[in-house]
C-alpha cells in the first residue's frame, strides 16, 4: 500500500508517497500530473520512515545545502524509456542545467540510435513523478526556454535561482506548455 504524507516547502506544499522502503512519488500541489502514479488507495502517515527521510532530504534542499540523491530510494513507476530519462535527470549537477536536446542525445547514444527526439525526452521529464529530488527543474530549452515544467514556471524559476543555476539569457516563452 502506498502511504503519503505532506511537506510545506517554500514554492507550496508538496505530496510524498512511498511504497515499502523507497519514495514513489513528491507533486507540487496543483502541479500537471498531481498524483499522476497513486492508483489505488493510499494512507497518510506523516512518520512512515521513508517520507520522514524524504522530507529531512528537502529540509536541508531548502536550507542551502546540496543533498545527495543517492540518499534516498527512488523507485518511479514508469516506462523503461521514462525511467532512462529521469536517470539522466539525477545525473545533472546542483547549480548546472541542460537541455532536452542534450538528454535526447545521451539517450540516443545510450539505445545505440544515431538520434532521439527531444520532444519525446520532454513528455518523459514532464511526467517526473519525483518533482524537486530527481531535478527535472534542471531542463531547459536550447535557446534559453524555460517551458514545460509540471509545477509552473515560477517555481522552475525560484528553483534555478535557489540553487544558483538561474541565468540571465533565460526566458518565458509566449506560447509555454506548463503554467
Amino acid at each position: 500500500m502506498i502511504v503519503t504524507a505532506y511537506y510545506e516547502s517554500p514554492i507550496g506544499r508538496m505530496l510524498l508517497a512511498a511504497d515499502g522502503d523507497a519514495l514513489v512519488g513528491l507533486w507540487l500541489e496543483g502541479q500537471k500530473y498531481f498524483g499522476d502514479s497513486l492508483h489505488g488507495g493510499h494512507r497518510e502517515q506523516d512518520d512512515f520512515p521513508v517520507l520522514l527521510q524524504a522530507k529531512d532530504w528537502l529540509d536541508r534542499y531548502f536550507a542551502g545545502e546540496k543533498p545527495r540523491i543517492a540518499e534516498l530510494k527512488l523507485a518511479p513507476a514508469g516506462s523503461a524509456f521514462r525511467k532512462a530519462v529521469w536517470e539522466r535527470l539525477c545525473r545533472i549537477p546542483y547549480g548546472e542545467v541542460t537541455t532536452y536536446g542534450q538528454i535526447a542525445r545521451q539517450i540516443a547514444a545510450a539505445y545505440g540510435k544515431d538520434s532521439m527526439s527531444s520532444q519525446a525526452v520532454g513528455g518523459a521529464v514532464g511526467h517526473n513523478p519525483i518533482s524537486v529530488i530527481i531535478p527535472c527543474h534542471r531542463v531547459v530549452g536550447a535557446t534559453g526556454s524555460l517551458t514545460g515544467y509540471a509545477g509552473g514556471i515560477a517555481k522552475k524559476i525560484h528553483l534555478l535561482t535557489h540553487e544558483g543555476a538561474y541565468a540571465e539569457g533565460f526566458f518565458v516563452p509566449k506560447k509555454s506548455t506548463a503554467p
